[in-house]
């Protein structure tokens, strides 16, 4: 498990140690948080293998044979997040997203891994009018953290056609829920506007707020990561949408706040940002039928969920 530390990762750890699989972790802890290992350790089983912690980067090749030596899955789930970030510094965007994807997917081949899953974004769709987005359509990145994500699409796929490593892209689309960090100034909008609301601040939304997002909680994410190991080896060698298969806009999210916090929402509106999608929406077809993927927590309800868990 790479980025197990993160948001997504610290979630899917979290699972696998709850059935009692033992599982390794690798993550250099720039975006991964200590914290949440610790609050995953004192969940686990008591007859349950402890997870081994690997402090270290994707991108060396003696770190990542170490990290996938002797595992049978591998969730590929480090990188360097966030759109802006990426078009402030799309070289170390691209080295971390594509250049340790590689590495990582050589190691998982050389190792002799069963199964690859590789964490991708819906990001790769850019901003087609199309909707809803279809695995089928072209894709049309708009920033380098886009671009580098489809890279590392694009060599898994190739290292499933060349060496026979089963890999599985999923394309994650807006993925929120509790350990999400609200702190740095690239935080997605969900927990952005959770501690806002939470606090009386006015959450900040780049344009009028009429842009939608298939949010997605992340106990869904989990689920079909946990499926994509589990699915046919004829489910591999492709990429799938990860997403509730619905859409809200931003100010549908003020209004759902507004509901379960029971307090007034007074956003402030900037300019929109560069980079940043218009409408996005995931058919999830595929999925449900190659991956068994069927998603359980809507999006107010995770929502709800979420601001329990940032009030605690």
């Amino acid at each position: 498990m790479t980025g197990g530390a993160g948001f997504i990762g610290s979630h899917i750890v979290e699972a696998l140690v709850r059935e009692r699989h033992p599982v390794v972790i690798l993550d250099n802890f720039s975006t991964g948080r200590r914290e949440n290992l610790e609050a995953l350790l004192r969940s686990r089983p008591q007859d349950g293998p402890e997870p081994e912690v690997i402090e270290g980067d994707i991108r060396d090749a003696g770190t990542a044979r170490e990290a996938v030596r002797g595992a049978d899955w591998v969730f590929h789930q480090a990188a360097l997040p966030s759109v802006p970030r990426s078009i402030e510094d799309p070289l170390l965007s691209h080295e971390v997203n594509a250049n340790g994807t590689l590495a990582l997917l050589i190691a998982a081949r050389d190792a002799g891994v069963a199964r690859f899953v590789y964490a991708s974004s819906s990001s790769v769709y850019g901003d087609t009018p199309s909707l809803p987005k279809v695995e089928s359509m072209p894709t049309q990145p708009l920033s380098p953290y886009a671009v580098s994500k489809l890279a590392g699409e694009h060599y898994c796929l190739v290292f499933r056609a060349l060496y026979g490593l089963e890999t599985v892209a999923l394309r994650y689309f807006n993925i929120f829920g509790p350990r999400q960090d609200p702190r740095s100034q690239y935080a997605a909008v969900v927990p952005n506007f959770v501690t806002a609301a939470l606090s009386g601040a006015s959450p900040r939304i780049f344009g009028d707020g009429l842009q939608s997002r298939d949010f997605t909680y992340v106990e869904n994410a989990v689920q079909a990561n946990l499926s994509a190991c589990r699915a046919p080896s004829g489910a591999t060698g492709m990429a799938y949408n990860v997403g509730c298969g619905s859409k809200a806009t931003l100010l549908d999210m003020i209004t759902m706040l507004e509901r379960i916090t029971h307090k007034p929402i007074k956003p402030i509106h900037d300019a929109p940002r560069p980079g940043d999608v218009r409408h996005s929406f995931a058919d999830i077809g595929r999925a449900r039928q190659g991956l068994g993927y069927a998603p359980a927590v809507g999006f107010e309800e995770g929502l709800r969920r979420t601001v329990a868990w940032f009030g605690a």
